[in-house]
């Protein structure tokens, strides 16, 4: 166990934002978080899980504790004709796990390829890129009780699942830490290619019927050419949540832009992506203060060069009520603001 007093958590957050914990403690296993767990006291308080930051913007020093999986390992625990469960330590690296699931002809990832963080987080977050999400994967969540240090076993059901939400953010926030997280995969690759420039890219490199790791490769390079890289530009990838609007807010707006992107979730409800909004508010490429906006996806908000966290902030509310006053929509960051 890794236990430092007065850290420093920039190599922990991809925005690249100094800011200082109290504590700052890692464990690699069930045990070491239970002796943890029965170790805290009031002077412990309050208690933050982190992973790999990727997924989180620091306005401002954090005056407690903060927890942090070391957890590794995957292993194949059942196997049919169909389907394989695999259980992975919650300190893992999320795109290792994409690429061994890979390798293993486990399918049902490639599509969240290189998407940055840990394991643990997927559970949390709901993470999700081009028509998938992990919901889809998630068999079941290993967590420990933080006040009694018993470990739990959560269902996908149990963790009520949505667009990039959980109970873990919300009545389970700081209740538990995820310790291992089950995915349930299947053995018959049926590739998801309707969503984004899948099929374009595809097209290019003159590939009909991709094979796992050729997906995998395009999904890869679409990130690439998208996002800029945090060891060069700080950045949570997306900034923002694509809104969820009613049909008829939609229809409205259609009247008005013809070639709005939008995605149909029912009858009832449509999908309209944030980044196009704000591109259409003239974003793109824009900096206010040493913060800005990313000159080929207005979704990804940057660190120019020495931001603070509040710099950040202060672009997004900007962004958002330019958004609210040509479109009359709301969004809202997907990121979590410290």
């Amino acid at each position: 166990m890794k236990d430092f007093r007065h850290y420093n958590l920039l190599k922990h957050n991809t925005f690249g934002i100094t800011a200082h914990c109290r504590r700052f403690v890692e464990f690699d296993s069930v045990e070491e978080l239970r002796t943890l767990c029965h170790s805290l006291t009031s002077a412990d308080q309050p208690l933050m899980t982190l992973g790999g930051g990727s997924n989180l913007l620091l306005t401002r020093d954090f005056d407690g504790t903060v927890l942090h999986s070391a957890i590794k390992g995957i292993e194949k625990t059942q196997e049919t004709a169909d389907e394989v469960i695999v259980r992975v330590g919650s300190g893992e690296v999320w795109d290792h796990f994409v690429a061994h699931c890979v390798a293993q002809g486990w399918h049902g990832t490639e599509n969240l390829s290189l998407i940055p963080g840990e394991v643990g987080a997927s559970a949390v977050q709901n993470i999700g890129a081009y028509g998938a999400e992990a919901q889809d994967i998630i068999y079941k969540v290993e967590a420990m009780e933080i006040a009694s240090g018993n470990m739990v076993e959560l269902t996908n059901a149990d963790c009520h699942y949505g667009y990039r939400q959980s109970l873990f953010k919300t009545q389970w926030k700081g209740r538990f830490v995820i310790t291992h997280v089950t995915y349930r995969l299947s053995k018959t690759f049926t590739p998801r290619l309707d969503y984004g420039n899948i099929l374009a890219e595809l097209h290019q490199e003159g590939i009909v019927s991709p094979t796992p790791q050729q997906l995998r490769d395009v999904i890869i390079k679409i990130r690439r050419e998208k996002l800029p890289d945090p060891e060069v530009e700080g950045n949570a990838g997306s900034f923002f949540m694509n809104p969820i609007v009613s049909r008829g807010k939609y229809d409205e707006l259609a009247t008005l832009y013809p070639n709005m992107p939008h995605y149909d979730i029912d009858a009832d409800h449509v999908k309209i992506p944030a980044g196009w909004m704000i591109d259409q508010c003239g974003w793109k490429g824009r900096t206010l203060g040493r913060a800005g906006v990313h000159s080929k996806q207005a979704l990804v908000l940057v660190n120019r060069g020495g931001a603070t966290g509040n710099e950040v902030v202060t672009l997004c509310t900007t962004i958002c009520n330019d958004v609210k006053q040509k479109f009359g929509i709301d969004i809202n960051p997907e990121v979590n603001i410290l």
